[in-house]
């Protein structure tokens, strides 16, 4: 780490603690100690960039048995704050059209539901790639746009896509994922792909879903 100051976040579980061999592996990506389906292994590796790119540090610290800590080291800005958005600008434009969402996180695809259904949009939602399928197939009207995540336990975001769209030729697919490029790249997310990097704020998931739906 460079000299000077920095604000230092710590968590610290009481769990089962990691040996020598999994802490000297913990921020790689795609490694995993939970069985498969269970994990992709890119949690931690996800963490690690960002704080690399924040140009903090982050190190584990833990004892089997005794649980384990996470202390992330990111530089203290002096500058203040830059004044809050301006609140006030206009709602985004919705639609009537169905959109399929896949998100395999709970919390936030009801979130993102709810968003979408306040604009007016026919929501059908899945917990994965494999349960899209079956959500897809078992929907007899037509779905004018899928809002997926990339990677997911159960089955990936552009896997389900593909199979969907050739059922379905006039389906536009938008990825969101908060996985760096690299791992992007290897489940089949092209650059010309429409994507939206995680975190965003709900109005640019609506005017990206407005975009797509107009493409003219």
């Amino acid at each position: 780490m460079k000299p000077g100051p920095y604000v230092m976040l710590v968590m610290t579980d009481t769990g089962l603690g990691m040996d020598a061999d999994t802490q000297a592996r913990v921020f790689e990506p795609f490694f995993t100690t939970k069985g498969l389906g269970k994990g992709t292994g890119l949690g931690l590796s996800t963490v690690y960039g960002i704080v690399q790119q924040s140009g903090g540090s982050i190190y584990v610290d833990s004892d089997v048995g005794v649980g384990t800590s996470f202390s992330i080291y990111l530089p203290r800005v002096a500058a203040a704050p830059l004044p809050a958005a301006d609140r006030t600008r206009p709602s985004t434009v919705g639609g009537s059209e169905t959109v399929l969402l896949v998100e395999d996180e709970a919390g936030l695809r009801d979130l993102l539901r709810e968003s979408l259904e306040g604009s007016g949009y026919r929501v059908l939602v899945a917990g994965d790639g494999t349960e899209a399928l079956q959500v897809a197939a078992a929907h007899a009207g037509p779905i004018h746009l899928m809002v997926t995540d990339v990677i997911m336990p159960g089955g990936t975001g552009p896997k389900a896509a593909d199979e969907i769209k050739a059922a379905r030729p006039g389906m536009n697919v938008l990825y969101i994922s908060g996985y760096t490029d690299d791992a992007i790249l290897r489940h089949g997310v092209l650059g010309s792909a429409a994507f939206l990097e995680k975190p965003f704020e709900l109005d640019s998931l609506l005017r990206k879903v407005r975009e797509l739906l107009n493409p003219h």
